[in-house]
């Protein structure tokens, strides 16, 4: 896999572009002084080539003419001639120290030499080839009349021998040529100091810019380090006070708007604060799983339930694509996989996990303009939500049948009153009579009246309005006392209570009163729910800010066809039950903010959960109808 390369540094990146357009810019000056240098070096060069090789011609042809001058060999034999001219060449002394001077003061000649018409040397500067073809050189007038890359080549390319010649006439006719050679090593070497300074100059030149450029790059970014630092400040939440007089240039703007943009961040970011504890609290209190994802199908927002139903902690789930929450190997994760995949929504589909829990899964895809923005999960416990839904529909049920029993207990209690009255005119008329059998039948219908105006009064006390009477209290003492009040009821059974010792205080604030109430007829239907005795468990188990209080029995338990019920008004399988007692405690519980429901299998007994806030969740007092002490379901 390749290695990123590590982003530059703004800073970097200046003091590279400055550097680079200096070098460049020393670069191109060093390149067109160099060509400038070669150029005019391969002029002075030629020019002083071609002076030195006329001056040889004039010096030749001078001595050409003194030494034929008082002769008469080659008035009519060419031949003749042209030996008797090789000879005075070859024995003027001026020709050869004239050339000797040249190839030794010249840094740049290789050598001079007069040939004939056939290349052969008649004197050269080197005495070893007098007499000897000078093999043909390029003419040094090309290189010079050439373009700058020639010269370049030339110079700096193989080293090789030019030639300037300058033709040499005999009576009109040509002769031979003078030959100066020049060598491209020579002509290096004369350059090479000059190209040593240009080249340490640009150096120097590419340094300074480097210098100067990382100067310019700290001048030119020291707005924006402070800029920078103004906003790192606000991202921390403590912005540095603006100077106090600020640039009136482009830095000054920028600044001022900087500033102007800050106290619209704060303001947002405190707005955005206090959202976000609301929404905390919001989503920390919910009993349902949420999960809101990105278009991108990340989460974003999970609430403290959904660790529940996903089996993660939140921490491992913010921020990780659908994929990667969920498994496609489980119910779970292959719904909600392909409902992703599909982009279509679920609709409070139940599936049953692993485990066996049935959950409820929710899913809305959320759209702006018609394009996907997001998608929003819920997971809510199925078996949690239909005992809600049992709850509000029992209360519901209560409720009516207490308005109901209210009105009944009314249009009865005045009837009563009146047989009452009327009963006790017709006892005072009929004990004249001293008729025995009469008398038995009034006590008979006398008892029956009082029984009936009992259940009419208990009607009456279970349907009144009852304030609660709060106080600070301890639930393990009115556990104890819960017990102490039910063992002999329980001893005649033979059912013995266990209640674990000792354990930290519960504190609630309740009325003890109505807890104990509802407690002892919990209590007592465990104990009648056991006629061949056995034993009760009575403790309590504290959950968070909440305590569970749990009456275990032993007995027989509850039928799955009245499981539904048990919690109804004047419902019993008793045939002393009145119905009442259980319908009690789901009241006593409802007005302390908390809840009762049961885990029973038959055969195995029955263990009723009492859900209780403690005390650092108080309740107000609300008035509900609460009847007297009651046992048995």
């Amino acid at each position: 896999m390749p290695t990123r390369m590590p982003r530059l540094r703004l800073k970097t990146k200046l003091v590279l572009a400055i550097s680079a357009m200096v070098f460049a810019l020393v670069l191109g000056l060093t390149s067109i002084y160099l060509a400038q240098l070669v150029r005019q070096r391969i002029d002075d060069t030629y020019n002083s080539g071609d002076v030195f090789a006329k001056q040889t011609y004039q010096v030749a042809r001078g001595a050409i003419e003194v030494d034929l001058a008082g002769t008469s060999a080659g008035a009519g034999d060419p031949a003749q001639l042209r030996t008797a001219v090789f000879q005075a060449l070859q024995a003027d002394p001026g020709v050869n120290a004239l050339m000797q001077s040249i190839v030794g003061y010249s840094p740049i000649i290789y050598d001079v030499a007069i040939t004939d018409t056939d290349g052969k040397a008649i004197i050269h500067s080197d005495p070893e080839m007098v007499g000897k073809v000078v093999q043909p050189r390029m003419d040094f007038a090309a290189v010079r009349n050439g373009g700058i890359r020639r010269q370049l080549a030339a110079v700096f390319g193989a080293p090789q021998v030019y030639e300037v010649r300058v033709p040499l006439e005999l009576n009109d006719q040509p002769f031979g040529s003078v030959r100066v050679g020049v060598s491209t090593v020579l002509l290096r070497s004369e350059l090479k100091p000059l190209l040593d300074r240009a080249l340490i100059f640009s150096g120097i030149a590419i340094f300074l810019s480097l210098l100067l450029a990382a100067l310019l790059s700290n001048f030119a970014l020291r707005p924006l380090e402070a800029i920078g630092r103004r906003l790192d400040a606000m991202t921390a939440g403590s912005p540095e006070p603006p100077p106090a007089r600020q640039p009136r240039d482009e830095v000054g703007a920028v600044t001022s708007k900087i500033d102007r943009l800050g106290r619209q961040i704060r303001d947002a970011k405190e707005i955005f604060s206090a959202l976000k504890e609301n929404l905390d609290q919001l989503m920390a209190n919910l009993q349902d799983g949420l999960a809101l994802f990105t278009s991108d199908a990340r989460a974003v927002l999970v609430s403290a339930s959904a660790e529940g139903f996903l089996g993660k902690p939140r921490g491992d789930v913010l921020g990780r694509d659908v994929h990667e929450i969920f498994d496609d190997r489980t119910r779970l994760g292959m719904l909600v996989l392909d409902a992703f995949a599909l982009h279509r929504g679920l609709d409070a589909v139940e599936v049953e996990s692993e485990n066996g829990r049935r959950i409820q899964v929710s899913l809305d895809f959320i759209e702006q303009g018609g394009e996907g923005i997001g998608a929003l999960l819920t997971l809510r416990d199925a078996e949690s939500a239909r005992r809600i839904e049992d709850e509000i529909e029992l209360s519901r049920r209560q409720a009516a049948l207490g308005r109901l029993t209210r009105g009944v207990a009314h249009e009865v209690k005045n009837p009563i009153n009146a047989i009452v009255v009327h009963l006790e005119i017709l006892r005072g008329k009929l004990a004249a009579l001293a008729d025995a059998g009469a008398q038995r039948h009034m006590d008979v219908i006398n008892s029956e009246i009082q029984r009936l105006d009992r259940v009419v009064q208990m009607l009456v006390d279970f349907t009144r309005p009852v304030e609660l009477h709060l106080a600070d209290i301890d639930l393990r003492r009115v556990l104890d006392d819960v017990a102490a009040l039910a063992a002999p009821d329980a001893a005649r059974q033979g059912v013995t209570i266990v209640r674990p010792p000792g354990g930290d205080s519960l504190p609630a604030r309740a009325d003890a009163d109505l807890l104990k109430q509802a407690l002892l007829n919990v209590v007592l239907n465990g104990v009648q729910s056991m006629p061949g005795g056995g034993e009760l468990r009575l403790t309590a188990t504290r959950r968070d800010a909440s305590v569970t209080i749990d009456v275990a029995d032993q007995g027989g338990g509850i039928p799955p066809n009245v499981r539904d019920k048990i919690f109804d008004l004047y419902f019993t399988t008793k045939e002393a039950g009145s119905g009442i007692g259980l319908a009690t405690a789901y009241k006593v519980l409802q007005l302390h903010h908390g809840s009762i429901d049961f885990d029973t299998s038959e055969g195995r007994g029955t263990t009723f959960h009492l859900h209780l806030p403690l005390a650092d969740a108080r309740v107000s007092t609300p008035r509900a109808d609460v009847p007297a002490a009651q046992g048995g379901l």
